[in-house]
């Protein structure tokens, strides 16, 4: 017996699927994850404002997490180049505005770090994951350092608004990652 459908049922039935609203992403499954992490609120909030998260395993929670980390890594690193003299920005002081480009080096170095993160939590190597993501949250510590050591000069309050951002990002990837190995 071959079912047939007329074109407006087929149509109907496209229109139907197509106008149902999206999935919600899976609240308990996301909660029971973000528990594991020292940002909870942050960590909800974070996968729960991305739409793939409703289909997401512990696996692409922590793959969501880590690209809100990259994107913080990313968009810090270009905000700190654009401060460079030369890109509408450090007034002209070198050594502000050696610290700036080496600040964005550090960002940069947390991007790279972020991506290899990424590659392992893809291959499953939970640990190097989590390594990664350590040595990412540890580099924009050193700028930090280096506005310390460099007299005279003070540590932008939107850089350590930034900072801060990555660190508690970062702590909420390595909880996921944790909860990936229990």
């Amino acid at each position: 017996m071959v079912l047939q459908i007329s074109a407006s049922s087929f149509f109907i039935l496209v229109l139907a699927v197509a106008l149902a609203p999206p999935a919600k992403p899976d609240a308990s499954l996301i909660q029971k994850a973000c528990r594991t992490t020292k940002y909870y609120d942050l960590c909800v909030s974070s996968l729960m404002s991305d739409p793939s998260s409703s289909r997401a395993d512990p696996r692409g929670l922590a793959s969501i997490a880590l690209a809100a980390a990259l994107a913080n890594a990313t968009s810090t690193s270009s905000f700190l180049s654009s401060l460079v003299p030369g890109s509408g920005g450090g007034g002209g002081d070198p050594a502000l505005s050696r610290l700036l480009r080496g600040c964005a080096d550090k960002y940069g170095l947390a991007r790279d770090a972020l991506q290899a993160s990424a590659r392992d939590l893809a291959a499953e190597a939970y640990d190097y994951a989590y390594m990664h993501v350590m040595a990412a949250e540890d580099y924009p510590r050193a700028c930090r350092d280096a506005f310390r050591r460099s007299p005279g000069t003070t540590y932008p309050p939107e850089l350590a608004r930034r900072e801060d951002g990555l660190r508690r990002i970062c702590d909420v990837v390595l909880g996921i990652i944790d909860f990936l190995g229990s």
